[in-house]
């Protein structure tokens, strides 16, 4: 069962949707329960950092995502649920994120005349597939290991971006795949259990239902 978490940050549906059609079994989770009683969790999102991490608190969510993600439960982020990972964000005045992730979430500066927020179709610079993201990293000598989620999925595969804020880690270790829009940021992070990825996957088509099957089938 896969339980995607609804706090009224993000169109759960069209993700619930495009799990059903990989013949996932999905439910609608708004309680601490639903999250325990289920083998793995996605958390979209989209809106703002600290309206999250609020709705998340008063829902009572956090301890129990926290809980998931320790007994080594698989656990997905999507856009604003990927930077809830992280510590902190530029755009949060008060609240801090789960901390799952050293680093913070930082905004474009929209330097060279690039529009904020980054919208539309960008490529997917796949750490085990792609030797520019090699070069990019900054754990040169580690032996790349490609992330799950990218099995049968091509390197500069365009997926299907909407924000304003990217996740700045800071064990580069953990980033699985890098997109360039004014600087070359975290597009997917994957560390054991827990995979965050920037863009939204229900909406980048095959690409992204391949990425979605993939988690799936872990």
């Amino acid at each position: 069962m896969i339980a995607i978490i609804d706090y009224g940050m993000g169109n759960i549906h069209s993700v619930k949707k495009a799990l059903e059609s990989l013949g996932a079994k999905t439910q609608i989770a708004q309680k601490a329960s639903d999250i325990a009683s289920s083998d793995k969790v996605v958390l979209p999102g989209v809106g703002a950092f600290d309206d999250a991490m609020l709705e998340l608190e008063k829902k009572g969510l956090i301890g129990a995502l926290l809980t998931h993600i320790k007994n080594k439960k698989y656990f997905l982020g999507i856009c604003l649920g990927m930077q809830i990972l992280f510590e902190e964000s530029q755009e949060a005045k008060k609240a801090k994120g789960l901390g799952v992730l050293k680093g913070s979430v930082k905004k474009f500066s929209g330097a060279g005349g690039l529009k904020v927020p980054h919208m539309g179709w960008n490529q997917l610079k796949i750490r085990g597939l792609s030797p520019t993201t090699e070069g990019n990293l900054i754990n040169k000598g580690t032996v790349p290991v490609l992330c799950p989620l990218f099995k049968d999925v091509p390197d500069e595969s365009y997926v299907y971006f909407c924000h304003s804020y990217y996740p700045a880690p800071e064990n580069k270790s953990v980033i699985a795949a890098t997109t360039e829009y004014g600087i070359n940021f975290a597009s997917v992070v994957w560390q054991g259990n827990v995979f965050g990825v920037q863009f939204h996957p229900e909406k980048s088509q095959d690409t992204g239902i391949r990425i979605l099957k993939n988690f799936v089938t872990l």
